[in-house]
């Protein structure tokens, strides 16, 4: 079975593969194993294995008093992992870590996990590049030389998992309803940056009629004082913060690989 997993795979995120083992839960298929081993190797090649636990419990929306009750353990020592103040976890830990998120969210109908094994990647119409760690939106502004033009408040201290750069004619004309949802890839705690938009009203309606929102909308190559008021007004409504960068997408992506 180890035969099937990609080369890439290193022999200690292999390892896991054998110790989250093939199962299907609530109707689900192997893909969840994948998922598991994708998280579980995320975690234990991290140069900072504490964080990456945090972001994985934000990112399943668990409180560390659920996740401990869960585990049969304390609260502090949750805590304690993802501040490393403990010894960076082993296999075990990890594999009851991981398998405590899935079964919480599998017990409040595994809405999450449908939507992370729905999210491979559609390269014609999108880019997602997901983060080894929460950052902010003002740190990613400012990463990107963005201004922001709408709920600017909000930035500094608003969590980001992930950027996904989207060609937004393709997008609106061309992107399947039923998989809409993939452009956010693992969460939706993320931005979307939009690509070949010459005012912004076109995502930011497509954001406003979208079941799920994101957590910011960047437009590229296009001046603050060029978006259109309709944009604002929809993204201050639905309470996203709305930016604008001038940096090359060639120089976004350098930025975006270096935070994976």
């Amino acid at each position: 079975m180890i035969s099937h997993l990609p080369n890439a795979f290193s022999s200690r995120t292999k390892a896991f593969y054998w110790h989250f083992g093939p199962k299907t839960l609530g109707g689900f298929d192997i893909s969840m194993d994948q998922l598991k081993v994708k998280i579980a190797g995320e975690i234990a090649l991290s140069s900072d294995p504490g964080n990456a636990m945090k972001k994985w419990r934000e990112v399943f929306g668990v409180s560390q008093s659920d996740l401990s009750h869960y585990l049969g353990i304390s609260p502090s020592t949750i805590s304690d992992y993802e501040s490393n103040r403990r010894k960076s976890p082993g296999i075990g830990v990890i594999r009851r870590f991981v398998d405590a998120l899935f079964q919480i969210d599998l017990k409040a109908g595994g809405e999450l996990i449908k939507r992370f094994m729905e999210a491979e990647p559609e390269q014609k119409f999108f880019e997602a590049v997901d983060f080894s760690k929460a950052t902010t939106g003002a740190k990613l502004l400012e990463s990107i030389q963005g201004e922001c033009v709408a709920c600017s408040r909000k930035v500094d201290e608003l969590p980001l998992y992930g950027v996904t750069i989207l060609d937004s004619i393709k997008i609106i004309l061309e992107l399947p309803y039923e998989s809409f949802v993939r452009i956010y890839s693992t969460t939706s705690q993320r931005a979307l940056l939009f690509t070949g938009t010459s005012t912004g009203r076109s995502p930011m309606v497509a954001v406003r009629l979208a079941p799920i929102k994101p957590a910011m909308v960047i437009l590229h190559d296009l001046d603050a004082a060029k978006v259109d008021r309709l944009a604002v007004k929809i993204a201050e409504s639905e309470g996203i913060p709305l930016a604008v960068t001038k940096l090359s997408l060639s120089e976004i992506k350098k930025k975006l690989e270096a935070a994976v």
